[in-house]
């Protein structure tokens, strides 16, 4: 179970009263809420393995140098907060030590790579895992490593954790027309504005399912577009050559990394506390004690 954990820990923040707060004052109610969430999951899944997975930069420099408009619009302007907003609230940017120190003395493993977003990471541990991998996610560019015949599905907590969605390749073809490994062109062609992908213009969520569809990938489309003999019609023949320079690099950066070198990250799930002391000392200091205990139970129930 790999975990896209500022995806869960946001929606916790937003999703969990901020009533909740430690004795010196300081907000929690992200940590109790992410806390809750991992145990629901392992209570339900019964993983034997699991990662919170980390943005070490959630806006890498080189998917910028390919496209600067990559999540420029979270930098330059003051946006409306909500559970996809990159922009830390101080209520919750103070919780996120906690979060991390709480993790670690249960032994739960974080991982994260200098450059790279939690996408890259989740993309690095799900290939080849030598394992079913659930990916736990509320950000549909995940959706880009579904594969059926690797045994890799997205537990999309859009709706929340409670009411999470699993998608497969079928559940894919249903809403979108395509397979798991054509998303990441699919989210170029059509663009994404949350990411500042502005897309190729005239061609929206249809269109770019049933380019895809016939050509299988942007690869595929361009080759098409550029060949006059190609069965494609004029106008989309038109967009797709006047869009070249932005289809150069945009699966670049759509599509997650792959080969990201972790090192040896022990995703081991303990079935107690790594540190039980610290974890008793974390619990009493921050007001955990309830969500520590669910989350200890849970852990202990997998025996």
């Amino acid at each position: 179970m790999l975990l896209d954990t500022a995806s869960m820990y946001f929606r916790a923040f937003y999703g969990v009263p901020d009533s909740f707060h430690a004795p010196d004052g300081t907000p929690v109610n992200a940590v109790r809420g992410l806390l809750d969430f991992i145990s629901r999951l392992v209570t339900d899944y019964r993983p034997t393995h699991l990662a919170c997975c980390w943005d070490n930069d959630w806006r890498p420099q080189w998917r910028v140098d390919l496209i600067p408009s990559y999540k420029a619009h979270r930098v330059e302007y003051v946006v409306a907060a909500g559970p996809d907003v990159e922009v830390v609230p101080d209520p919750l940017e103070v919780q996120v030590p906690i979060i991390r120190d709480v993790l670690g003395a249960v032994g739960i493993a974080v991982v994260g790579a200098d450059g790279y977003e939690a996408d890259d990471v989740i993309g690095t541990l799900s290939r080849d895992a030598g394992m079913p991998v659930d990916v736990v996610t509320g950000d549909r560019d995940l959706f880009q490593l579904v594969d059926d015949e690797a045994e890799v599905r997205v537990l999309y907590i859009a709706r929340g954790v409670g009411r999470h969605e699993r998608v497969t390749n079928a559940v894919l073809r249903e809403k979108y027309g395509i397979d798991g490994g054509q998303y990441a062109d699919f989210a170029a062609l059509r663009g994404d504005p949350s990411d500042g992908l502005p897309g190729v213009s005239g061609i929206g969520e249809k269109t770019a399912t049933t380019l895809l569809q016939r050509f299988g990938s942007i690869e595929g489309l361009r080759t098409a577009a550029e060949d006059p003999g190609a069965n494609i019609a004029p106008s989309p023949r038109r967009k797709i050559i006047a869009a070249a320079d932005y289809l150069e690099v945009a699966p670049k950066v759509t599509a997650v990394a792959r080969g990201i070198d972790l090192g040896e990250p022990d995703l081991l799930l303990p079935l107690t506390p790594r540190d039980p002391e610290e974890l008793v000392r974390l619990a009493t200091k921050w007001t955990l004690d309830s969500p520590v205990a669910r989350l200890v139970e849970a852990l202990t129930n997998l025996r």
